[in-house]
């Protein structure tokens, strides 16, 4: 299984950047792809998720309304679109692929969730 991530760089506030993961070699169904950032000294935490089988989509609060999570399951691609960005949003971005997608159970948005794990993209939101 193989996640890389491209489409990050140097944006100013209040631009957008719209983020790509394409997914390679995964044979399960029900999986989920999900979106993690982590600035320097803090620990990754959780953007966005959705599901293979259903679409359906979650998000952080920090980001709600302001990034959009969507895929192409043809392409086995995952996109996050950035909008109204903000210099907190700087951070590594990775994605992610839960292989077993339990909504009911799993922290949606918890590392701990994920088995497979791309190289991650800088973002940098300048004020």
């Amino acid at each position: 299984v193989q996640l890389v991530e491209s489409g990050g760089g140097l944006v100013q506030a209040g631009g957008s950047l719209r983020l790509t993961c394409t997914v390679s070699g995964f044979t399960f169904d029900d999986y989920a792809i999900g979106w993690f950032r982590q600035a320097p000294g803090t620990e990754r935490d959780g953007v966005s998720c959705i599901s293979r089988s259903d679409g359906s989509t979650y998000y952080a609060d920090s980001v709600k309304g302001r990034f959009t999570i969507s895929s192409d399951n043809a392409k086995k691609t995952v996109y996050l679109q950035m909008n109204n960005m903000k210099p907190e949003d700087t951070a590594v971005y990775y994605c992610a692929a839960d292989e077993l997608f339990q909504p009911w159970s799993d922290n949606v948005l918890g590392e701990d969730s994920y088995e497979y794990w791309g190289q991650g993209t800088q973002v940098t939101v300048s004020s």
